[in-house]
């Protein structure tokens, strides 16, 4: 038995991903996790309603915009994974601020309808979702902007 330890960066010299020109720190996939996660937190210091998390606001959003949906609705609407919606609908329900009713037509459906209280989360935070929005954004100019907007519409096509 080799009871020494080999050094992984040592065996056969392997070039380090900076030496190939590969800079993590620049690829688009990490640069847009930052934007992600500066966004989050700015969203979490602003908002209006501290227990509500990004994903329930859209999710919430949704449904206002779209009246009673499906989960399947609210998954291709959204981008929020099967499994993660299921979570955020339970959230939201245990809160009062979705319902869930049987599919009149397909009684193992189950469609999600906002509350009077949902409705009101929601008015109460359209302001602050505007403020959150202005922040991230506040330091690009209003033809970055639009960029932006465009770059990650096509980027999501």
């Amino acid at each position: 038995m080799n009871d020494k330890i080999s050094d992984p960066l040592s065996v056969g010299e392997l070039p380090t991903p900076a030496q190939e020109g590969y800079l993590v720190a620049e690829q688009v996939g990490h640069l847009i996790r930052k934007a992600h996660q500066r966004h989050t937190a700015i969203f979490q210091q602003l908002s209006c309603d501290k227990q509500l998390t990004p994903i329930q606001f859209a999710t919430l959003c949704t449904v206002i915009d779209r009246g009673p949906s499906s989960l399947t609705d609210i998954v291709k609407a959204t981008a929020i994974d099967q499994a993660t919606i299921r979570g955020v609908v339970n959230r939201l329900k245990a809160r009062h601020l979705i319902e869930l009713v049987s599919d009149k037509d397909d009684q193992r459906k189950v469609i999600v309808c906002l509350t009077a209280e949902g409705r009101e989360v929601v008015a109460n935070m359209i302001p602050c979702a505007k403020d959150i929005t202005e922040q991230t954004l506040k330091n690009l100019n209003p033809t970055e902007r639009v960029a932006l907007q465009f770059l990650l519409h096509k980027l999501n096509e």
